[in-house]
């Protein structure tokens, strides 16, 4: 198979030719060498050789800054991801990645070069000095930044510089205690409006606010007790601008069917409304995840719940369901996981009475 950046076409002599992207011209523009051969594997054993070549002189004759870097690398992620992740590619190669390397060789950027960089985003955060970027952040950063130093590898051969990336301490995600539910559920049970049932129905399914607000009453199998997630509701920052967008949920696994207790499908059937309008608004227009979320902290101050943000319910949701037996397969399909390692490390904390009711089985030896 031809390299990328290389291409192979049969002749009407019969031969064929490869052609391999092997450096620059003076000029500035990409420099071809063709390869000749009887047969395609021989045409490719002969271009993979010049590819070698290519890969070892790639970091001395190469001009190519961070900036033509990323505007290359973010033109081919534009074709294979989300529109919400390439908008945030793009608003960290502009704020954080590009105001400071951009203008530099990417094959003269030193892993201390780099580390520089983490250490002055650690520090001094942005360009403007206020205050330090948390290690979790300036990993998302550099997470980007890698992807692009990938790219170029594969593309022009220039070596990764291995930086070192920022560790990170692992928190301890809250919950909501027992106490705190049960006054949440009561407050929304005798206050019944599409809002706090909506609210409810991610308690008892353990939605994400985007997916919840990308509901529509279509969504609901009445029959079966089910809902199945489809799309997912986002404000997205583009082009300078911050707007809604609706599209396909976070990943293929989270596209999925989740069961509904039987008294929250009771309490949907009185508020059905037509398949194609939203739930929560039961319109034809979604409410965004921002307006969801001051709608929450407006009623956890309404019940005395202290205040927190939407996305503990799902958190609370894995953590209820391990407690009452849920298998970790079963729950991770639910939430939609990938693999039950991610909804055990990243989602279920064992309360302090639980730790207590396992403890208290502990006896001494007879």
């Amino acid at each position: 198979m031809a390299k990328r950046g290389s291409n192979i076409y049969k002749r009407k002599d019969g031969r064929f030719e490869g052609r391999v992207h092997v450096g620059y011209k003076a000029d500035g523009s990409k420099k071809y060498k063709s390869v000749y051969g009887s047969t395609l594997s021989e045409v490719k054993d002969k271009m993979s050789q010049l590819y070698s070549l290519r890969t070892e002189k790639a970091a001395l004759t190469i001009k190519l800054t961070v900036h033509e870097a990323a505007e290359e690398w973010l033109s081919s992620a534009r074709l294979r991801v989300k529109e919400s992740s390439y908008a945030n590619y793009e608003n960290i190669l502009n704020k954080h990645i590009l105001p400071i390397l951009g203008g530099e060789y990417i094959s003269a950027l030193s892993a201390s070069r780099i580390n520089e960089f983490i250490h002055f985003k650690m520090t001094s955060g942005r360009l403007n000095g206020k205050g330090g970027l948390s290690a979790k952040t300036v990993r998302d950063i550099l997470t980007v930044y890698h992807s692009i130093e990938r790219y170029v590898y594969r593309e022009y051969g220039i070596r990764e510089s291995n930086f070192t990336m920022p560790k990170t301490e692992r928190k301890c995600t809250d919950v909501l205690s027992r106490e705190e539910r049960q006054q949440l559920e009561s407050f929304l049970i005798n206050n019944m409006c599409l809002t706090n049932l909506a609210v409810l129905l991610c308690m008892f399914t353990g939605l994400r606010i985007g997916e919840l607000c990308g509901l529509k009453w279509s969504n609901i199998d009445f029959i079966k007790g089910t809902l199945s997630v489809e799309r997912t509701v986002q404000r997205i920052n583009k082009n300078g601008s911050s707007q809604v967008v609706i599209g396909t949920p976070k990943s293929r696994s989270s596209v999925r069917t989740v069961p509904i207790p039987e008294f929250l499908m009771t309490l949907l059937e009185k508020y059905k409304g037509y398949d194609n309008l939203y739930i929560i608004t039961n319109s034809a227009k979604p409410m965004e995840p921002r307006t969801m979320q001051n709608r929450f902290k407006s009623i956890l101050k309404s019940c005395g719940v202290r205040n927190v943000n939407f996305h503990l319910l799902r958190h609370t949701y894995a953590t209820v369901c391990i407690e009452k037996g849920f298998d970790p397969k079963a729950l991770s399909e639910i939430l939609g996981h990938a693999d039950a390692a991610i909804t055990l490390n990243r989602y279920v904390h064992s309360s302090m009475d639980a730790k207590k009711e396992y403890v208290s089985r502990l006896s001494l030896s007879a």
